[in-house]
């Protein structure tokens, strides 16, 4: 199959839709599709998948961000001289409703990805007014698709009630290899002032108002009242991060990691809390499990689907934020449990490989189109 990705975000930035259309892109190169990725960018090759250039504009507050602007003509000019057999659209911002609207034009096939729940993200930075709006506009993008898919089960039947036809789950994956309890690292430790026994609480993501981070803050302090050792690491970057730096002092944010340096901050920590409402899944809940991390999260998204409660981590309630401050505090000072929940957790994660995301992804394909051999195996320019 010749397959065009359309998304505004894609790496080096690192967020959870970046990293999933980059693995979702590659694995269907892995297996000898035709592959090219349209977003904001120089048009170049990566290995087998030609990055094709679409204009941007940088998000305020994430400068490092842009959102695509539209790209109907030029999209247009290039389909007709070379037609995909599908478009997987995993954006529903200026470019990727340029993406479906020329798409829809051309009779081409487009899967769209559900990936950011934008209007709950509306109320924290004070356009709580526009929600509704916002959340139209999403559920009118993907009722335009012939398939949306989605990583929960919670969320294919939200959509489905709310009028979107076809909305398949798709699972996510984690690399095992990559995020492995062996990676611990008693020198990392040392440098965030803590011995092997000292309990230590991790983050990961965007440090933004939507994440829920004063609730992983308030049970940080909680533990270290009884336990002053304890440690709270955060791993990420964004707009509230000065602030709650200023607020809390004894708090370490060590910025962006990737990679082998990313999985050694997860498999040398203790404890992974996800305190969020604001996800469709959340990647990190996965690579803290497969870290052989206990994990406490609410009952939402990742922890929703693959955390069974007091087996493979702690999942509270999302009406109880009291809970999961409680919660928190308490696996803090379990140094037992916490190693029953991660090693559980550990072996729940080896069961989302992403060889079956990609071939799950690659079926829900072949189930919409059939596929076009014409040189299908030459690169994208």
């Amino acid at each position: 199959m010749r397959i065009t990705f359309i998304t505004e975000t894609w790496p080096p930035q690192v967020n959870g839709v970046a990293l999933t259309v980059q693995a979702l892109a590659d694995g269907l190169a892995e297996r000898h599709h035709c592959v090219e990725v349209v977003r904001p960018g120089v048009t170049r090759l990566d290995g087998r998948i030609g990055l094709v250039s679409a204009r941007g504009v940088a998000i305020p507050r994430y400068p490092s961000m842009q959102f695509g602007l539209p790209a109907g003509n030029s999209l247009r000019r290039r389909w007709t001289a070379r037609r995909p057999d599908m478009a997987y659209i995993a954006t529903e911002g200026p470019l990727g409703l340029s993406a479906l609207r020329t798409a829809k034009a051309l009779g081409i096939p487009v899967v769209t990805g559900f990936h950011t729940r934008f209007h709950d993200y509306a109320a924290h930075y004070g356009i709580g007014l526009l929600a509704p709006l916002v959340r139209n506009h999403l559920l009118r993008f993907h009722r335009r698709a012939q398939m949306t898919l989605v990583p929960t089960r919670a969320l294919q039947a939200e959509l489905t009630d709310a009028g979107i036809p076809h909305v398949r789950k798709l699972r996510r994956g984690v690399d095992t290899r990559l995020f492995t309890p062996e990676r611990r690292d008693l020198e990392l430790r040392r440098s965030w002032g803590v011995d092997d026994t000292a309990p230590v609480m991790l983050c990961v993501g965007r440090i933004a108002a939507e994440k829920g981070l004063v609730l992983a803050l308030q049970a940080f302090r909680a533990l270290q009242a009884r336990f002053p050792a304890a440690r709270i690491v955060l791993v990420g970057d964004g707009p509230r991060r000065e602030a709650l730096s200023a607020a809390y002092p004894e708090a370490l944010f060590v910025g962006t990691k990737r990679g082998t340096e990313l999985a050694a901050y997860y498999a040398s920590a203790d404890l992974f809390v996800f305190p969020s409402l604001s996800e469709t899944f959340g990647n990190v809940v996965l690579e803290a499990m497969a870290s052989g991390l206990a994990v406490v999260a609410f009952d939402h998204a990742t922890a929703q689907e693959h955390i069974a409660n007091g087996i493979a981590g702690i999942v509270v309630p999302k009406a109880d934020p009291r809970g999961f401050v409680t919660s928190a505090y308490q696996l803090g000072l379990d140094e037992e449990t916490r190693r029953m929940l991660g090693n559980n957790a550990r072996i729940v994660a080896g069961r989302c490989t992403p060889e079956a995301m990609v071939s799950e992804f690659e079926a829900l394909l072949h189930s919409l189109v059939r596929e076009d051999p014409d040189d299908c195996l030459r690169a994208v320019a």
